[in-house]
């Protein structure tokens, strides 16, 4: 019965990959009952996923991207929508302000655990640099607080017992529980519970109690990644494991791994899991569990599914698509955005001229890479990959300065830009490509647009530019884009200006647009 639904479903999905107009859709839900694995299209990785009453909240990983933290909603499983970003900046260290010659590209905010407890929200994450951080909050809308803490757990687990004790586990490799007070301070020792035997890399533990058990949800990283569970009747173990999935098809559940455990309202089990999808990123993706001799077994058949029934919880709610492009008619800036690092908010402004981004050159840096006020949002794939995602943005740039650099950038390691340069006077169209220029045009006018296409089939990028937003004239060379463990994040899209000689020059955007 299984596999005969199973393969009407993958008819469905055939005739759906068939139409153009589906092909380019950016949403999981595919509108007959259905959805379509990744569940969301773009980088939000390490997800945690808990269920209070009938919403769901997701937490993922940003790292150094602030506002950070960011926490979506649902009510499905599969159509989600921006909830809040937990941490609006990070003044723990002046490296996240790109200050002092120094950044944390590839670390900050990593792997959070997110629980609900007596009517307070909490979220538990470590950074590999400064230590362990908790947020809490009311409602997960916020506001959220932030308080540094004692001591710091790698890939942490929040777990509050029945008996009204609390416990956090962490470690890599080697699995530790510490019993902790309702500050999140230990009170008891790291007590090693599991030594993994698979291979190296355990790690992203979450804990959960069910019919009598304590279960460790935990992986083997990396992008070929394994899903084990660690069961045992006394929190302090002995724990026996069991792989729960490891999927090395050539698909988009390659080595799907590391999330949470969830329960709906109407009793079925499911886990949010991701897989690693290249320079764009790391995809979540939604799996049903089936229990089997009390294991929590994930896909179907030993297999991640792409194509299946969406959960029942109950009802039936509209679909939703994460939002990309802006017309910056707001004064507050959408929950899509985050800034590389955290923002110098004197440069920066929605209210100076409303309806335009508008970005304050700062103190002069080399190049993008260490650009203060760098806006970024993720790059979203279409669910055909062979459809490339074009953002196209209008700027315009009367105010610039000599030295000063503005435009439309990807950015990883390695990134490329296509912009305006502004040279003793005289301003040029650029294209750089990772540090190097490659081409460059005089300008006359103070308005262009500038267009940034990027292909998730074979991670190349192209740019180009114009004066009428109906012809476009390519420039530069194709960006081979990446996912850098030196970034450790995925490919972002980027608006910027920066100086090289002398702060205070700006650049207004009017829109960014994904076509």
């Amino acid at each position: 019965m299984l596999r005969t639904f199973i393969a009407i479903v993958s008819a469905v999905a055939l005739i759906l990959c068939c139409n153009p107009a589906e092909a380019q859709k950016r949403h999981s839900d595919n509108g007959d009952g259905t959805y379509t694995n990744p569940v969301i299209n773009a980088d939000f990785p390490d997800p945690d996923v808990i269920r209070v009453g009938d919403t769901y909240y997701m937490v993922s990983t940003t790292m150094f991207v602030f506002p950070g933290v960011t926490i979506l909603k649902s009510h499905d499983l599969v159509n989600w929508e921006y909830c809040s970003n937990a941490v609006p900046r990070f003044d723990f260290h002046p490296c996240y302000n790109l200050d002092f010659r120094c950044n944390r590209y590839g670390h900050g905010q990593w792997a959070t655990s997110m629980r609900y407890h007596k009517g307070k929200f909490y979220l538990l994450f470590i950074t590999l640099d400064e230590g362990g951080f908790l947020c809490t909050a009311s409602k997960a809308e916020g506001p959220w607080t932030i308080r540094k803490l004692p001591k710091g757990f790698y890939d942490p687990g929040l777990f509050f017992d029945d008996d009204g004790r609390i416990y956090v586990t962490h470690g890599y490799s080697d699995i530790y529980i510490t019993e902790v007070n309702e500050n999140i301070e230990p009170v008891g020792k790291d007590s090693l519970v599991f030594r993994g035997d698979i291979r190296r890399g355990l790690e992203g533990m979450h804990v959960y109690k069910i019919n009598g058990y304590y279960y460790l949800y935990g992986t083997y990283g990396g992008r070929d990644g394994i899903q084990v569970a660690l069961r045992s009747k006394n929190i302090y173990g002995p724990y026996e494991q069991k792989v729960v999935i490891s999927d090395p098809s050539d698909n988009v559940n390659f080595g799907v791994h590391q999330g949470a455990l969830i329960q709906t309202q109407t009793g079925e089990w499911w886990t949010m899991l991701f897989s690693d999808r290249g320079p764009f990123g790391r995809f979540p993706s939604l799996q049903p569990v089936t229990w089997v001799d009390g294991w929590p077994m994930v896909g179907v058949d030993g297999k991640g599914v792409i194509t299946y029934r969406k959960p029942n919880v109950g009802k039936t709610y509209p679909i939703t698509t994460l939002p990309t492009s802006d017309e910056f008619d707001s004064p507050t800036l959408g929950m899509q955005w985050g800034w590389n690092h955290n923002p110098d908010t004197t440069r920066w402004s929605l209210t100076a001229r409303p309806g335009f981004m508008r970005i304050i050159t700062g103190r002069p840096v080399s190049g993008l890479r260490d650009a203060r006020n760098t806006l970024t949002q993720r790059m979203f794939a279409n669910y055909d990959a062979t459809v490339p995602s074009v953002y196209t943005t209008r700027m315009e740039f009367a105010n610039m300065r000599d030295g000063d650099v503005a435009g439309l950038a990807i950015f990883q390691d390695p990134y490329a830009f296509i912009g305006v340069k502004q040279i003793d006077g005289q301003r040029y169209i650029v294209m750089e490509n990772h540090g190097l220029e490659i081409a460059s045009a005089p300008l006359q006018q103070n308005a262009i647009y500038l267009r940034a296409t990027a292909r998730y089939d074979t991670g190349e990028a192209t740019f180009s530019y114009s004066l009428d937003n109906k012809t476009f004239k390519p420039l530069g060379n194709t960006l081979r884009m990446r996912f850098a463990l030196s970034v450790f994040t995925g490919n972002k899209i980027c608006l910027f200006n920066y100086a090289t000689r002398e702060g205070g020059g700006y650049v207004d955007f009017d829109w960014i647009r994904l076509d």
